[in-house]
């Protein structure tokens, strides 16, 4: 099954994996304050604007860090209005309400996660004909497509490394790069995943 860009995020550890038939020839870099995905060196020309992005960063906010992820630039907006002290299901909800669905030729919806210091862990996406954000209680995923919607999914990782492997290596097709994240006594570590 295709079921493009995911995120899955339970209260401790989480994960974000491109799939794409589109554009295969991408990987995550770690840089700074982020992690990006971007076009690996070998990767055609393109001007797509959904290509490049940051998907995962961790920010301080007036009450800790909290890691925000998913599938394009509403990343940033989520990590900037979490360091202003917005609720992360606001930060969410404005951002992927404001940047709204890719217009692309699939309609395809932004997803996002956020986990928080304390162990609060919220889901959200915005299709062309909703906007879902949801706190979670075990580990849940949404997709772009097919699984659109937030569902219970299994993910046994504890840790960033294993979550991004186990996310990379789930049977879903086309993978081309997985990003992880877990919260730990030290804050959070992340971890990157790009195949071959």
């Amino acid at each position: 099954m295709y079921v493009g860009r995911f995120v899955v995020v339970g209260p401790d550890v989480g994960a974000y994996r491109v799939s794409s038939r589109s554009f295969p020839n991408r990987e995550i870099t770690a840089r700074e304050d982020a992690l990006t995905v971007g076009p690996t060196a070998d990767a055609p020309e393109t001007d797509n604007p959904y290509v490049s992005y940051n998907c995962l960063r961790v920010v301080e906010t007036p009450t800790g860090e909290t890691a925000a992820f998913g599938n394009g630039s509403h990343v940033d907006p989520i990590a900037e209005k979490l360091e202003l002290g917005y609720p992360a299901r606001d930060a969410l909800a404005e951002s992927l309400l404001a940047l709204d669905y890719e217009k692309d030729d699939y309609n395809t919806p932004r997803i996002a996660a956020t986990i928080d210091g304390a162990g609060e862990a919220l889901i959200g996406t915005v299709r062309k004909d909703a906007l879902l954000v949801e706190t979670v209680e075990e580990p849940t995923l949404v997709a772009t497509y097919e699984k659109d919607s937030p569902e219970a999914f299994g993910l046994e990782a504890d840790g960033a490394e294993a979550a991004a492997s186990e996310v990379y290596d789930l049977e879903f097709e086309h993978a081309v790069c997985a990003a992880g994240v877990a919260r730990t006594e030290d804050g959070f570590e992340t971890a990157i995943e790009n195949g071959d």
